[in-house]
């Protein structure tokens, strides 16, 4: 009888996981719906929107996992990329609508610097702490690939802010390049992810954990969790300007730094778990994977989508902005490019995000 409780204890585990991520989402989005229509104090509107949509963002994730471990590895990947990161996507929407055009540009930059600097350098450390030698190991196709598509979104934000900075022809003709480059880096992306499951098509992460779960409540959950994020991320645009004031903070750094990470609170979490316990593919693939989505889907998807909004996004960042992305792409290609990395390269990742964290609560 005991390994029937075992297998039976096992299959429970990821049910229970799935519902108290649940339970937790819905506490927290009542919380701040409560808090947003009662009109309470703008930070505590803030502060309970930006957990609602970390507690969402984890609910999504758990969710995707869990449908795709019923359909097969293909859809997997898509509802990962399509939908992990529906709350960052629905903060640029609602920003655009308010005219907080600023605060939608640090949101998904800083959800990109967060990945690749941050998430990924405490990845490496805790990576590198458990391994033997000192030395994480990990794919180099993957950390290569996700450098390159980094670098080709780096390619288009540097070419229209050189442009801006000289007055050019091209400067006229922004959200046509826009457009342009959107569309590029969707094809790139679509192939890329293409030939990425056709290189791994073994079982999904934690295949028997996630397959427990039944599909029609990880469905209902998926379209529950998506709805709760896209009101929110309004709650969190709403209260976002007092809130700030009262912070004496800067967009910049609001974006950067706390909705990014708030966004990105899944990757964070799990990736350094993944490493402490070993998993140094894993725990690489699932960063590495979060970054390659912002930078070649999520942005390009926000460039088209805003473009029925009263303001438009565009690849035209400002100058720190442009810079950032360009030398985050350079650092992840010097760092992981050769599928190691050691204790003081991570560290090193760390600091380029804290540098860049203190440039905007300064700027």
């Amino acid at each position: 009888m005991r390994p029937a409780r075992l297998a039976s204890s096992s299959f429970a585990a990821p049910v229970r996981r799935q519902r108290g991520a649940a339970l937790l989402a819905a506490l927290l989005f009542a919380a701040a719906g409560i808090a947003h229509y009662l009109a309470v104090a703008a930070l505590v509107r803030f502060l309970l929107a930006t957990l609602a949509i970390a507690a969402l963002a984890w609910l999504l994730a758990i969710s995707c996992e869990a449908v795709g471990a019923h359909l097969g590895s293909a859809p997997t990947a898509f509802l990962h990329a399509s939908l992990g990161n529906l709350p960052e996507l629905f903060v640029v929407i609602f920003a655009l609508k308010d005219h907080e055009l600023a605060l939608a540009q640090s949101a998904l930059v800083g959800s990109l610097l967060a990945n690749a600097l941050f998430v990924l350098g405490l990845v490496l450390i805790t990576g590198a702490r458990q391994a033997q030698d000192g030395v994480m190991r990990f794919s180099a196709q993957l950390a290569s690939d996700t450098a390159t598509l980094l670098l080709v979104c780096a390619f288009i934000i540097v070419l229209l802010a050189l442009a801006l900075s000289t007055h050019g022809p091209a400067a006229r003709h922004v959200e046509a390049i826009s457009l342009v480059g959107a569309g590029s880096l969707l094809v790139v992306y679509a192939m890329w992810l293409a030939g990425a499951m056709n290189r791994e098509r073994s079982a999904p992460v934690r295949p028997a954990a996630a397959a427990s779960v039944a599909l029609p409540e990880s469905l209902a959950l998926l379209v529950l969790g998506a709805l709760g994020a896209a009101f929110a991320s309004d709650w969190l645009i709403s209260s976002a300007a007092p809130a700030i004031r009262s912070l004496s903070l800067s967009r910049a750094f609001v974006g950067i730094v706390i909705v990014a990470i708030a966004g990105n609170a899944v990757e964070n979490a799990s990736g350094v778990l993944l490493a402490a316990r070993g998993q140094a593919e894993l725990a690489v693939a699932l960063v590495k994977g979060a970054v390659a989505q912002i930078a070649a889907f999520l942005l390009p998807a926000a460039v088209v989508v805003s473009a029925a909004l009263p303001v438009h996004f565009t690849f035209a960042l400002p100058p720190l902005y442009a810079g950032a992305i360009l030398l985050t792409a350079l650092a992840l290609r010097q760092v992981s490019g050769d599928g190691e990395a050691s204790l003081f390269e991570g560290v090193a990742l760390v600091a380029l995000y804290a540098i860049i964290a203190v440039i905007a609560a300064l700027g």
